[in-house]
């Protein structure tokens, strides 16, 4: 189940910005059928690449282990 503020890694190429395997958090859950969520994506230096609505088909949530 992916939640608000998890980390997600994209299965696929969703723009030219946003590529496969790149991480991103979920902001929002949209509570619709199948769900979708709301992603910031953002560079190694912290600012925004780009904020998207996508399905689980999209993503994957990331386990991270500390």
């Amino acid at each position: 189940m992916i939640r608000e503020y998890d980390v997600v890694i994209t299965t696929k190429d969703i723009n030219s910005k946003v590529l496969k395997g790149m991480r991103g958090a979920v902001l929002i859950v949209y509570n619709a059928k199948p769900p979708q969520y709301e992603i910031e994506f953002l560079d190694k230096d912290g600012y925004t690449i780009d904020v998207l609505t996508l399905s689980e088909n999209d993503i994957i949530k990331m386990d991270c282990v500390i």
